[in-house]
């Protein structure tokens, strides 16, 4: 009887496997050789290698998860700094319209004031001025007045002799008398 072993591969060809020997020359390598190292490390190395690749695998989830969520972060970090400037820069327009409007009404204010100044100041002017044209014309009456008395008093004093002195003193007297007899 034979056996599986004879009937698979007759015992002639058992002698050739005898032969067989692993072969660590990488040039020399043949097909058998190769085939044998790669179903070695595949059944030995198979659980190392779906070990390293799972690790690997949860390493590169966690890697993009806690970068997903760095993202996330940064997204709202940045969606919230873009609304505080948003915020700070309708806060600095707020700030420029009421420095605009406070210095347009201090200005105005100001023009105001020296409009207001001018107008008293011209009033004052105007009511010196006045005032001054009045004493002048005081000053000239009075001058007048004088010289006109001084002179008249002059031309009397030439013209006025004792004898029409005394004409007119009596003159003077009978009006008066006139006068008081009447109110009696």
């Amino acid at each position: 009887t034979r056996s599986i072993s004879e009937i698979v591969a007759p015992l002639s060809y058992w002698a050739l496997a005898g032969n067989i020997s692993l072969n660590t020359d990488i040039f020399d390598i043949n097909l058998i050789n190769l085939t044998l190292v790669l179903g070695i490390l595949l059944y030995y190395g198979k659980g190392v290698l779906i070990n390293f690749l799972e690790n690997r695998e949860r390493t590169i989830s966690n890697t993009i998860r806690d970068a997903e969520e760095r993202h996330t972060e940064a997204t709202e970090k940045l969606r919230r700094a873009r609304l505080r400037l948003q915020q700070a820069e309708m806060k600095a327009a707020e700030i420029r319209i009421i420095g605009l409007t406070q210095m347009d009404r201090e200005r105005q204010d100001l023009v105001d004031a020296a409009d207001n100044d001018l107008k008293l100041l011209e009033d004052s002017k105007n009511y010196s001025i006045r005032l001054e044209k009045r004493r002048a014309i005081e000053q000239v009456r009075q001058q007048v007045s004088r010289l006109a008395s001084e002179r008249a008093f002059e031309s009397l004093n030439s013209r006025l002799t004792n004898e029409l002195q005394l004409r007119m003193i009596d003159y003077h007297i009978g009006l008066f008398r006139a006068m008081a007899n009447k109110s009696t």
